[in-house]
């Protein structure tokens, strides 16, 4: 494989790969003088252009780690090239983009892989797996919360495309498809772009959707909490916890709650999961892809998805009017 970005993600993208039996790092791309201590600490060549990738040896697979805006025309060199594509989220800066990276896929039986990364948390994965099998009951609602402080890296975007993905991506995994929206945004800290965001979501399955999202909170968090008729599970991205807020099946003894006639606080249940790092999950499970095995990956309309939802987002959150969302 070659990484195309040798940044702050595609640094991390390099460790991983040279960390993983999965796929060896043949070259990266990046004409910044930033890139060569990278490329020297993980020994792979270092290329000024995507012109002198294509024009060599061709790599089975290519990650994309560069700003948002270069996403399209860069995935879809390498694509019309023969190479498999894993690409950053958000997958384009348009709709459009994105539908032609799918099409060019399609047209030449390419993998192209999409990094909404947290999909591979292991505590995600678990709580999807209780959740199918009816752990809790009826869903009733989704809240996300993905807080940080303010990263001098990003300039291209705001909280919408950055952050959000990740959870507005889950959130459509576990809840459905979601029929309207409203936000409120504003910017802060930011020189051009949202820095923080509230958005209500309404899904076809009757799930209330929650996100918070923001670049002004001096911790991060990163926290998944999905409420039904049997309790709460909450999800701990950053420690890959998952705990389990049962409600009570009896009523409880001290007569002076017996006024409530409703939900009452049952055990505690933290669930033992191994930790993987999610990046390398995800890597490993595109490479297995490529090979032809049946796994799960997020594939190029999954992250089509998302990105209408960041742009409707967006849109709301300048109007302060809901927006109803067609097919996504």
């Amino acid at each position: 494989m070659a990484l195309v970005g040798a940044g702050q993600m595609g640094r991390h993208h390099a460790r991983v790969v040279a960390e993983s039996d999965a796929a060896e790092l043949v070259a990266i791309v990046d004409p910044h003088e930033s890139a060569a201590p990278v490329a020297a600490l993980r020994h792979a060549p270092l290329l000024d252009s995507l012109d002198e990738l294509l024009a060599g040896k061709l790599p089975e697979l290519a990650i994309v780690a560069i700003p948002t805006q270069a996403h399209a025309e860069t995935a879809a060199r390498l694509l019309e090239a023969g190479v498999h594509v894993l690409v950053e989220k958000p997958i384009s800066g348009t709709v459009e983009e994105a539908e032609r990276l799918i099409e060019l896929a399609a047209e030449r039986g390419l993998i192209l892989a999409v990094g909404h990364v947290e999909r591979f948390n292991p505590a995600v994965r678990a709580l999807r797996d209780k959740l199918r099998t009816d752990d809790l009951g009826r869903v009733f609602q989704v809240h996300a919360r993905r807080l940080s402080p303010f990263p001098a890296r990003i300039g291209d975007s705001g909280v919408a495309f950055d952050l959000a993905t990740h959870d507005l991506d889950l959130m459509c995994e576990l809840a459905g498809t979601p029929i309207r929206l409203s936000a409120e945004a504003d910017r802060k800290a930011h020189r051009s772009h949202e820095d923080l965001l509230a958005v209500i979501l309404r899904f076809d399955s009757g799930v209330i959707g929650l996100l918070e999202v923001n670049w002004l909170t001096p911790t991060k968090v990163r926290q998944l909490t999905v409420t039904g008729e049997r309790g709460t599970f909450v999800v701990d991205y950053l420690n890959q916890h998952l705990t389990l807020y049962e409600n009570a099946h009896e009523s409880a003894s001290w007569s002076a709650l017996d006024i409530f006639d409703g939900v009452t606080e049952g055990n505690v249940v933290r669930f033992a999961i191994p930790r993987v790092e999610p990046l390398r999950a995800q890597l490993e499970a595109v490479t297995a892809a490529i090979r032809g095995e049946d796994v799960e990956y997020v594939d190029g309309h999954a992250g089509l998805r998302a990105l209408r939802l960041a742009l409707a987002v967006v849109e709301a959150g300048a109007s302060g009017a809901s927006v109803r969302l067609d097919a996504v």
